[in-house]
């Protein structure tokens, strides 16, 4: 079975054991221990953790090809414009300047910009795994479940858990429709054009909204019929009861987070570690 961008695939390992509210809470922690610290050394830790955990996931490449090019792209597009816009930054941060060797005037390249934005890169390839992770092992309607267990309105809780479940979907049809249409004799190779080629992806686009709009419909209407909104309350038939390892999964999520703080305030004095000083 050809595996899809957001695609669920059950497995039998310790990730995909946890409960859905483990991952979120492990998701939160993790996530904010990178993005609060600028301690280049710690977001490297938790970097090199995310890709252990994505290893033992035992998620296929072929299901994140696409989401890591989208990433990479993002991540360059990152590095570049915030060179071009804020060049002085890092010397603004740490304090000091050490120059590398100067463009012009105002783009010098110093080791202080170099840390600043490899730090603040690193710190966007840290969570982008623990993303993918999070998305890609935990069932939509378990995860609706977890956000419902926190205190979500399980109508958002729900409407989430559909558009995950959505997005395979979504990919497949455009891929049935673009094969149709090719068949008709749609031209979408190299070959073509660009304005050729995007004109066609908006031949495929028209009937793909279309189908959305009708699947949308018929699941509101299945839905109301079923009295969905009835009650304040619901129950959830996916719902995981939280057992050892998902109570250990959440103690060193919250130490995680704990270390980040505690090289922040304890050992650096800021959120930024500065080695010129």
């Amino acid at each position: 079975m050809k595996a899809k961008l957001f695609d669920y695939i059950d497995r039998d390992n310790f990730i995909y054991n946890l409960s859905g509210l483990t991952k979120l809470v492990c998701f939160i922690c993790m996530t904010f221990s990178v993005m609060f610290s600028y301690d280049i050394r710690y977001i490297l830790f938790v970097m090199l953790l995310s890709v252990i955990f994505f290893w033992m996931s035992e998620i296929k490449f072929k299901q994140i090809k696409l989401m890591t090019i989208y990433v990479a792209i993002f991540l360059l597009m990152n590095f570049v414009l915030t060179y071009l816009f804020s060049p002085q930054y890092g010397i603004e941060i740490y304090g000091t300047s050490h120059e590398l060797f100067r463009i012009t005037s105002r783009y010098t390249v110093t080791l202080e910009q170099l840390l600043y934005q490899v730090t603040k890169i690193t710190k966007y390839a840290s969570v982008v795994p623990l993303g993918m992770i999070f998305l890609l092992t935990t069932n939509p309607s378990e995860f609706a479940a977890s956000l419902n267990r926190i205190g979500v309105n399980y109508k958002g809780a729900y409407a989430l858990s559909l558009t995950l479940r959505y997005f395979p979907d979504m990919i497949r049809d455009y891929q049935d429709i673009a094969l149709a249409q090719q068949s008709r004799g749609l031209d979408m190779s190299k070959k073509e054009k660009l304005g050729t080629r995007v004109k066609n992806v908006m031949n495929i686009c028209v009937p793909l909204i279309f189908s959305t709009l009708d699947r949308i419909e018929l699941i509101s209407n299945a839905m109301d019929l079923r009295g969905f909104g009835k009650h304040k309350k619901r129950t959830w038939y996916v719902a995981k009861p939280l057992r050892k390892g998902d109570w250990g999964a959440m103690v060193f999520g919250a130490l995680i987070l704990a270390g980040s703080l505690f090289m922040s305030f304890a050992v650096n004095g800021s959120r930024f570690y500065n080695p010129f000083i």
